[in-house]
């Protein structure tokens, strides 16, 4: 099985390398990576993404927890199955078959966008029983209106067409387009935080990956379900996120049993990449049992 990026030339200077190691589990080559002692604590990115989104993150968190991230299939350097196709359900299981693999048991968990829908239908679904859930921005209700059926159709189609994924990577490859992409979240990123993204979206595979994720993911059942949480959660919301509103965290913890929500003033869609010291305190406070919701800032 093909690795969705060469590990040997598109990771080197990757974050964390020395932490990385591939595990087999569920038809797939995961790229895993787990650095520091202490509580687990699974830390799972959003579309498009990959480990390296949570370096600075997993750093400042090291010292008291074992932090374990992954590359979710289709994503970065996961070797993919043709034969899966990513729904919400489907990544929830396939996630689970690796905890189960590596023998590991999260006590915490932290998911960015997508992410944290992956972690809610974990829990939902009884693959994992963390003591918390924390959200980065995530994206755990439908888009409003119309949109909730255009984008997954869109992106249904855009993987139907071989010649998409390719068409977006070229993309990312010339005139500033990923820099651009990043900025319309809401986030500012520093010049190596764009490279890395650069690095991945030149990638077919990894663009093909993304586009199957979306065109394959359903909210509207993840929102049905969402009363039935028993997990505590904490939705971190950077005021500025221009891709999923903070006004859906807010929603969110009224839906759950147990939810709050932490505004992060002036912060957008990444967040966990432009401010780390301010989201690891935030991510601590709620680990800890000590979050309290806080209005968000206009």
């Amino acid at each position: 099985m093909s690795r969705a990026l060469d590990w040997a030339r598109d990771g080197t200077g990757w974050p964390h390398r020395d932490a990385s190691r591939f595990v087999a589990a569920d038809g797939f080559d995961w790229h895993v990576q787990i650095l520091g002692e202490g509580p687990v604590l699974l830390l799972v990115h959003g579309t498009g993404a990959s480990t390296h989104s949570f370096r600075d993150i997993a750093t400042r968190l090291a010292g008291d927890h074992r932090v374990v991230m992954v590359d979710l299939p289709l994503h970065g350097f996961t070797g993919r199955s043709p034969w899966r196709r990513p729904s919400l359900p489907g990544m929830a299981a396939m996630l689970g078959s690796l905890l189960d693999s590596l023998a590991l048991r999260p006590v915490h968990a932290a998911g960015h966008s997508a992410g944290a829908a992956i972690l809610v239908r974990m829990a939902l679904d009884g693959l994992f029983s963390p003591e918390r859930i924390v959200s980065l921005n995530g994206a755990l209700l439908p888009f409003p209106g119309v949109a909730a059926h255009l984008f997954p159709q869109l992106a249904k189609l855009l993987f139907l067409n071989s010649f998409a994924p390719r068409f977006f990577s070229w993309r990312a490859r010339n005139g500033g387009a990923v820099a651009r992409l990043m900025d319309s979240t809401g986030s500012r990123l520093t010049p190596e935080g764009i490279a890395y993204y650069e690095r991945l979206l030149a990638s077919p595979r990894h663009v093909e990956g993304a586009l199957t994720m979306m065109a394959n993911w359903d909210l509207e059942t993840l929102a049905r379900d969402l009363p039935r949480l028993a997990t505590p959660l904490t939705l971190i919301a950077g005021t500025r996120d221009r891709a999923v509103p903070p006004e859906v965290s807010f929603k969110v913890a009224r839906m759950v049993r147990e939810g709050d929500v932490v505004a992060l003033t002036g912060l957008g869609h990444l967040a966990h990449e432009e401010a780390p010291d301010r989201v690891a305190a935030a991510m601590r406070t709620a680990f800890t049992g000590q979050a309290e919701a806080v209005a968000a800032d206009a």
